[in-house]
């Protein structure tokens, strides 16, 4: 069960009945959390596990996600699994071990998509170093994709920029799993700008992410 505390969002429930779609097609969408870095650039501390606002980086993230009503939450481990692991172990959610993390980011979206059911029509790639993301982001993100088929490629936008999560549609998926190296789905985004909605938000939570000390 989710531990106590976990935030409620002032944006309402997650929205299913757009226009031309009846509840029983709404579309079925999986949070991958990306939770498997060394933190290379944090002085040998693994970033997630430290503490913003009171609780640790990747909870934010988690909590976020499970208070957006999505289908799954998937995180992926692979720096420090067991530390991960233990701070997660009450939350419903199902975590999914990289061995390969070493190998880059390309090996954690693989991981993470590869688990995910068959049902599951587009996944919100969300980064474990990005505490300010609310549910009220991602919600917005899924009513945008599920307002017209086939749902778009869609990105958040702050100030005309670009930011994340991304929520990518299942007819991405094999190509973002033949990425390789140290690259996320982002790459992608040049050869499919006619697929991409932007999804404007209020604040600034989907551009700040948390890369070394001197950020945090």
């Amino acid at each position: 069960m989710t531990r106590s505390g976990s935030p409620a969002d002032e944006s309402g429930p997650l929205r299913t009945d757009s226009p031309g779609r009846t509840l029983s097609e709404a579309p079925r969408v999986a949070a991958v959390i990306l939770a498997a870095g060394c933190s290379s650039r944090m002085g040998g501390a693994n970033k997630l596990l430290l503490p913003v606002e009171g609780k640790p980086m990747l909870i934010h993230v988690v909590e976020a996600a499970l208070a957006s009503g999505l289908a799954a939450v998937r995180v992926v481990t692979g720096h420090e699994a067991e530390r991960v692991n233990d701070l997660l172990r009450d939350y419903p959610l199902e975590l999914v071990h990289n061995a390969s993390f070493a190998q880059g980011m390309s090996s954690s979206l693989r991981s993470g998509l590869e688990s995910l059911d068959q049902d599951i029509d587009a996944a919100l790639v969300c980064l474990g170093d990005m505490p300010w993301v609310r549910a009220s982001h991602l919600r917005g993100l899924v009513n945008r994709f599920a307002a017209e088929r086939p749902g778009p490629i869609c990105v958040p936008v702050y100030s005309d920029r670009q930011g994340n999560p991304v929520l990518w549609p299942r007819r991405f998926f094999d190509a973002i799993c033949r990425l390789r190296g140290d690259v996320g789905a982002r790459s992608l985004l040049g050869r499919h700008r006619d697929e991409i909605a932007r999804v404007e938000v209020a604040d600034d939570g989907v551009t700040v992410d948390i890369d070394d000390m001197d950020a945090l």
